[in-house]
């Protein structure tokens, strides 16, 4: 029988996992995205869109599809689905992994602010500029909303979700972005102050060369810990590595 790969995916790093096991002869390859982006990008293998119902609604779907191993590349931030995945797979009994690209680290000129959650940065941005690029996600600005007197750019595929600050101007683009194209916006938007996730990963860091470059203080949450006993691999070749240990 065709060993069953369950990926959760939704970064860059499953999308390339998925393409390489699906290359792999006789690997049968499922990637579950939660369906929050409408037009998601193309991915090889089968796909579901969705999200379990939990955890246990994750353990009777690897039950039901027979999975044999189970890999969590879901972003670094989304802490719910990581904790379901880590219950599911104890108890299944389904050999699990998490992918997560290594995080950020400030460098030389760097003005980081690091914090535990969006409301503590939300408490330091008044202390810091008046007007903030934020790049923590489009649904997850509620925590910024009670900031009438501070102004938001927001960038996003598509259009966040209210609650919001009132002062708040959406940018739709698509990624990635060259330290070229980032401080082109930093400067047309009078940006004073940069706010983002550790999300790590080469992607997304442009946005941080053009801060170091304009001398702009940057707002950094750090990333929630991952749950007791898992297992973590940093790239796709790791998780080959790993799968190649667990192979049914």
């Amino acid at each position: 029988m065709s060993p069953h790969i369950l990926i959760l995916g939704g970064t860059t790093e499953a999308r390339e996992l998925a393409a390489a096991l699906t290359a792999r002869p006789g690997v049968r390859v499922t990637t579950s995205l939660a369906g929050r982006v409408t037009r998601p990008g193309a991915v090889a293998g089968e796909v579901r869109i969705g999200g379990f119902g939990g955890a246990a609604g994750l353990s009777d779907w690897m039950r039901q599809e027979h999975v044999d191993a189970l890999v969590d590349a879901t972003h670094p931030f989304a802490r719910a689905i990581t904790a379901h995945a880590a219950r599911a797979a104890a108890a299944t009994g389904v050999p699990s992994v998490v992918l997560r690209r290594p995080g950020w680290h400030p460098g030389p000129g760097d003005r980081w602010h690091p914090v535990d959650s969006l409301d503590e940065a939300a408490e330091l941005l008044p202390s810091l500029g008046r007007r903030v690029f934020l790049t923590t996600g489009r649904m997850e600005l509620a925590a910024f909303a009670h900031l009438t007197e501070l102004h938001f750019v927001v960038r996003s595929v598509e259009l966040p979700e209210p609650p919001m600050p009132p002062h708040t101007e959406v940018l739709l683009a698509r990624g990635p972005f060259t330290p070229a194209d980032e401080s082109t916006l930093l400067c047309d938007h009078c940006i004073d102050v940069l706010v983002t996730k550790d999300s790590g990963g080469a992607a997304t860091s442009a946005k941080l060369t053009a801060a170091r470059e304009l001398a702009l203080p940057v707002v950094v949450v750090r990333r929630p810990p991952l749950p007791d006993g898992v297992t973590s691999v940093p790239d796709v070749a790791g998780v080959q590595r790993w799968l190649d240990l667990n192979s049914p």
